[in-house]
This record gives structure tokens, C-alpha cells and sequence, in this order.
């Protein structure tokens, strides 16, 4: 009876459970179909190319550029699309649908903010294309795309979404041509142009009709160093929130890429160039990079020299397609540019969205920053009096020609955060190395009015510890010791090479 009973039950469970099963997937069904019927008339509403009707280009730029050459059946068919979807007749549940994992991932408030986010990419090459789709595939629905060149046959190797039929096309064109096949609703606004400091405004100014929406962030993938550096001081200076790629020429492991603040990136010639001309310039730090730590060795590719041939054409500056632009060949393994893009858009998509997140931070030195320069003062004071006979009235109100971002261009980019005579990386002091031969007194105007300043130099200065820096000055700068007295000569030549670097960089402050 007892066994009657138990089967019994186990028939009953089994039914219940078949009967759910079914039911579910009569519900799931239904759903679907629901869903490729709403996907279906809104593709059937779409004239397709040959019937008579011809379909209105989607929302361009606002610099204006030409129509696709030779366009296709695709081309028109999702031409339309993109017509219709940001016109608003574009079912927003298929949309959600669309974006169903991010929304799951970022929550609603999430997805939310992602979906009204403006966001600017400047330079749309390997790094800037694969950005651009990672964030249009991701829900982003403003993108202003700036960039002045056009695909190549080179490019191919590394865009995201160029194909052969798009070579001669803008690559702002490129992109906006391929991503409306997958995210019709998306507005691009293209701009055919290099960026330049003189353009900031203009480039960076509010998306048309949004209430004069500033951008929600701009992600610099330019692989020239002096828009780079323009770019993102503008927007530093202007609280726009940047992050900026740097080099991934050369480059060839992928685990080796990560986010860090630019005063914090190191093992990269790009962001080391980028992060000495911007302290010179007065940012220290504040601005994430995209940047490997890869180290460069035997048997890894490095940037190739410009062939006897190629100086011969003329003077190199006019070699690029360009002025002052880049000549030479970079070697890019194809999926570096990629991995650098997507890094960055993840960040854009997670700081937007409020995700959690940290990286590397930077160095917080800029009260030490400060002390060296009162240092710097104080030592250059001591100089004036002991040249001008000791008399204290000479230094009333000197000035000396050094900012603090000029000391943190010495101390962590020219001595590489060490003393140059023993290497110790505390307690820094910068202090004037050679001992002047004349005054190096500067005066202008008289009486009141008299301004007094010291001739010193970033070449003059040399990076010791501060027991180190009072010895120099006592023994060398106000004694009558000489530099082959007190340093070797290696140490003599260290500096000499570290002093060279900082005078080629001094024409940039």
C-alpha cells in the first residue's frame, strides 16, 4: 500500500513539473514571438534599394561630408534604419533587448545614464575605432567622432570595422557607416578634421540641441604627441573628463595593459613624452591612461627607422600627410590597438555609469614639489649674496624663473625620482649644479618698480638628496672646491646627460 502511495506521488510530482515546463515555454515562446514579429514589420517597413523610394540619410555630422561612393543595398537598407530609429520610431523593448546583458550588469539607473551619455573620440584609427563600437554596441547614443584621415589598405590590420570597400573613405565616415548596422539609434556627429589646440572650442563644444550637453567624457587616441599633449591640457583646464591611450606600437602582450594615473605610467615612451611635456605645462597628475608595462628587449619590434631614400624626398617635417605629423613606421601587431580601445571605452563606460572601480593612483607629492622649490629660492639667494659681496638688499624680493611643475619634470622625468650622485630616492633636493662665473643677477626697471630675478635655468639644476645638496652648496656653489673634486667623473657625465634632456625639453614650458 505504502509503495502504491509513494508512486503515486512521484507520477503527481512529475506531472506538475512537465506541466511547468510546458507552460514556460509556452510563455517564452510566445514572448519571441511577440518580439520577431515586432522585429519583423519594422524591417518590412523599411524600403529596401530599387523600389523607387529613396531613403533619407541618417543624422550626420555637423561638418558636412560626402555621401558614401557607390553605396549598396545594405548601405541604403540601414541608412533608413538609422533614419527612422533616431527619429524615434524604433520599438525601445527591442533596443532593451539589445542591450539586455549591460542592463543586467549595470542596473537600470546604470544603463540609464550610459544611454544618454555624449561621448568624444578623437582619433579614430586602431584604438579610437575599436572604442567607438565597444561604446555604440554598449548604449551610448551621442558620439562625436574627430579624426582627419582616411582608411588605408595599412589600416586594415588593426580598425575595428573597416573593410576593403571602405579604403578612401574618412575613418570617421567608416565607422559611422558600419555601426548604424548595429546600433541604428546611435547619433554620430562627424568631424573631418585634426585636432589642434586652436580648434578646442569648437571640437569639445555642447551636442546641437541637447540644452548645451557638455561632454560626458572624451577619450584621446591621438598618435601625434602635440595634439595629444593640447588635447589634453584643454581638458584639464577645463574639467572635461579625459583618458587618454598611449602607446601600443610595439607593444605585444595584452596582460601587460591596465589604466593608471598619467603621473604613475612608466615602461611607455609615448606616455613618458606626454607626461614630461604636460608637467612642464603645469599637470601633474589627474588624467587616466590607457598604457602597457611591457618591456621593450631583444627580439621585440621597435619603431623603425626612416629609409636613406625617404630623406632624400625632402626635409622629413614634410614627409607626413601632415605638417609636423609623424613619418615614420610604427610596428602595430593588429590586436594591441584593440586591446588599448576597449580598455579605455570599459573605463568610459564604468566612470559614466558609476561603477566601482580603482587605479593606479599617482604619486602625491606635490607638498614635496613645494618644499624643493622653497629650497631652490633659498639656495639661489645664498648664490646672488655670495656674488654680490654679501649684501642682503640684493635678494630682497628675488625671483626665480621655476614652477612646480618645473621640479616635478626634473625630479621624477630628468633624475628619474633619484639623487644622480647615489641614487637615493628620498629626501630629493634640486640645487644649481655648476658654480656661476659671473652674476646671476637679472634686473629690470628701477626703485619701486625694480624687478630682481635669477638667470637659473632647468639645465642648470641637478637632483641630490638634501645632506648632499647643503654639502654642494657649501663646498662647491660658496667654497672654491671644483666638480672633479668632489664626484667622479661617471657621476660628472651622469648629470651632464640628465642636464641635456632637460634643455631639450625647456622650449616647451
Amino acid at each position: 500500500m505504502s509503495t502504491l502511495t509513494s508512486n503515486s506521488k512521484v507520477q503527481l510530482a512529475a506531472t506538475a513539473v512537465v506541466s511547468a515546463a510546458v507552460a514556460a515555454g509556452a510563455i517564452l515562446s510566445y514572448q519571441r514571438l511577440q518580439e520577431n514579429n515586432r522585429v519583423s514589420r519594422l524591417k518590412q517597413s523599411i524600403p529596401q534599394s530599387g523600389t523607387g523610394v529613396e531613403a533619407e540619410p541618417a543624422i550626420q555630422a555637423v561638418t558636412p561630408i560626402g555621401p558614401i561612393p557607390h553605396p549598396d543595398k545594405e548601405d541604403a537598407h540601414n541608412q533608413a534604419l538609422a533614419h527612422r530609429a533616431q527619429a524615434g520610431d524604433f520599438d525601445d523593448e527591442l533596443i532593451l533587448e539589445q542591450l539586455a546583458r549591460n542592463r543586467v550588469f549595470l542596473g537600470d539607473a546604470g544603463l540609464a545614464a550610459l544611454r544618454s551619455a555624449f561621448v568624444v573620440i578623437i582619433g579614430c584609427g586602431g584604438v579610437g575605432s575599436h572604442a567607438c563600437t565597444a561604446l555604440a554596441r554598449s548604449g551610448v547614443q551621442r558620439l562625436r567622432l574627430v579624426d582627419f584621415d582616411q582608411v588605408t589598405l595599412s589600416s586594415l590590420n588593426r580598425h575595428a570595422v573597416a573593410t576593403l570597400a571602405d579604403v578612401g573613405l574618412p575613418k570617421v565616415q567608416c565607422l559611422q557607416r558600419r555601426l548604424v548596422a548595429v546600433a541604428p539609434w546611435v547619433r554620430f556627429d562627424l568631424r573631418l578634421q585634426k585636432f589642434e589646440g586652436g580648434v578646442a572650442g569648437q571640437v569639445l563644444e555642447p551636442w546641437v540641441g541637447e540644452d548645451g550637453k557638455r561632454p560626458d567624457f572624451v577619450i584621446d587616441a591621438i598618435d601625434n604627441i602635440e595634439s595629444k599633449v593640447e588635447l589634453l591640457k584643454y581638458c584639464h583646464d577645463q574639467g572635461l573628463p579625459v583618458i587618454s591611450a598611449m602607446g601600443a606600437g610595439t607593444k605585444s602582450d595584452p596582460t601587460r595593459v591596465m589604466v593608471g594615473d598619467i603621473g604613475a605610467s612608466f615602461e611607455d615612451g609615448l606616455s613618458r613624452a606626454t607626461r614630461r611635456r604636460l608637467k612642464l605645462l603645469g599637470v601633474s597628475s589627474g588624467i587616466p591612461v590607457v598604457y602597457s608595462t611591457e618591456k621593450m628587449g631583444e627580439g621585440k619590434a621597435a619603431l623603425l627607422p626612416l629609409a636613406e631614400a625617404e630623406f632624400q624626398k625632402g626635409a622629413v617635417g614634410e614627409l607626413g600627410v601632415l605638417p609636423d605629423f609623424r613619418v615614420r613606421i610604427l610596428p602595430v601587431l593588429g590586436t594591441m590597438p584593440a586591446v588599448f580601445g576597449y580598455v579605455a571605452a570599459n573605463h568610459v563606460i564604468l566612470k559614466i555609469t558609476g561603477y566601482p572601480m580603482d587605479y593606479q593612483p599617482a604619486k602625491a607629492r606635490d607638498k614635496m614639489y613645494d618644499a624643493i622649490l622653497a629650497y631652490v629660492q633659498a639656495s639661489e639667494e645664498k648664490v646672488v649674496r655670495s656674488i654680490e659681496g654679501g649684501r642682503v638688499d640684493v635678494c630682497i624680493g628675488l625671483k626665480v624663473p621655476i614652477t612646480p611643475g618645473d621640479i616635478a619634470f626634473l625630479v621624477e622625468e630628468a633624475f628619474r625620482g633619484r639623487s644622480a650622485i647615489t641614487g637615493i630616492p628620498t629626501k630629493l633636493m634640486l640645487i644649481r649644479w655648476k658654480k656661476p662665473e659671473g652674476t646671476t643677477l637679472v634686473r629690470i626697471g628701477e626703485g619701486n618698480e625694480e624687478q630682481k630675478s635669477s638667470n637659473l635655468r632647468l639645465s642648470d639644476l641637478v637632483c641630490l638628496t638634501k645632506e648632499e645638496a647643503v654639502r654642494h652648496v657649501k663646498e662647491v656653489l660658496l667654497g672654491d672646491k671644483t666638480l672633479e673634486d668632489l664626484y667622479s667623473p661617471e657621476v660628472i657625465e651622469l648629470v651632464e646627460a640628465r642636464q641635456k634632456e632637460a634643455e631639450a625639453y625647456e622650449r616647451y614650458r
